[in-house]
């Protein structure tokens, strides 16, 4: 089925089918402690997040973003409920299968970074492919770094670039196995503003122009708006989509769902 695109183009302007599902979460549960002290951190979440596009997770505090990603991503199990990878469930595989699936179809990126200081920064962006045993591709990293703005800093050491430059150098890391879908926790959160706008605008272009599909926490409007499609979780539950965001609209349901979360608390 053709996707329609809108002007602006920002990406689908429908709800992805499940043929068309880079992630797929199927009643979702994810529950920590035992007792009396058992915490729900997720209550049942069923979405499917479609291909080649951008996507903003958001609510407040405690909501569930941290673990919503942890089990999307493989990196923590649900206590009940399903998780597709691009058509493939990956709840029940082992903790092996799991490092593999995420070596070389899931790509990260962090709000620390997470490069690895002792290497340069071509070699950072091959560190997946060398994780995963595959050939080590410095043509394609190359051209990566160059896409990134990079392209001449590929011999340099992490510390002599700026927090903009590292996570760029970390964006390209996470494109190089080109994976189904890329996790992106609080991307800006350590950036300045002018820094955050321009690598929200690489993950943009990464959708738009390599197809890539990403997933991103964050708390920021405007962050939220370089997405195609915002989902607001609330203790737990699924709690509303806004898709072609803009930075008053998300801000305004940040705001319900914070009233209600302190209506409901007293």
């Amino acid at each position: 089925m053709a996707r329609r695109h809108d002007r602006s183009g920002y990406g689908p302007t429908e709800p992805a089918d499940q043929a068309q599902a880079a992630i797929e979460l199927r009643a979702v549960r994810r529950s920590y402690g035992r007792g009396g002290e058992t915490v729900h951190a997720l209550r049942g979440i069923d979405l499917v997040l479609g291909r080649g596009t951008f996507t903003a997770v958001m609510g407040p505090s405690g909501s569930g973003k941290s673990t919503f990603l942890q089990c999307a991503a493989g990196l923590d199990r649900p206590t009940s409920g399903e998780v597709f990878l691009g058509g493939e469930e990956i709840t029940g595989l082992s903790e092996n299968r799991l490092t593999v699936l995420r070596r070389s179809r899931v790509g990260f990126v962090f709000q620390s970074f997470n490069l690895l200081p002792s290497l340069s920064v071509l070699q950072n962006v091959l560190l997946p492919l060398r994780l995963a045993g595959e050939r080590q591709d410095r043509g394609g990293a190359r051209e990566l770094l160059a896409q990134v703005g990079l392209g001449e800093h590929a011999s340099r050491r992490p510390g002599q670039l700026s927090g903009g430059q590292q996570q760029r150098v970390a964006i390209a890391r996470a494109l190089i196995t080109r994976p189904d879908v890329v996790f992106a926790d609080e991307p800006t959160g350590a950036l300045d503003t002018r820094t955050a706008h321009e690598v929200l605008g690489l993950l943009r272009r990464a959708v738009d122009t390599m197809g890539a599909t990403v997933v991103m926490v964050t708390h920021d409007p405007v962050a939220a708006s370089f997405a195609d499609r915002a989902v607001f979780l609330a203790d737990g539950t699924l709690a509303g989509e806004l898709y072609h965001p803009d930075p008053k609209s998300v801000a305004d349901r940040m705001v319900t769902l914070a009233t209600g979360r302190v209506g409901a608390a007293a």
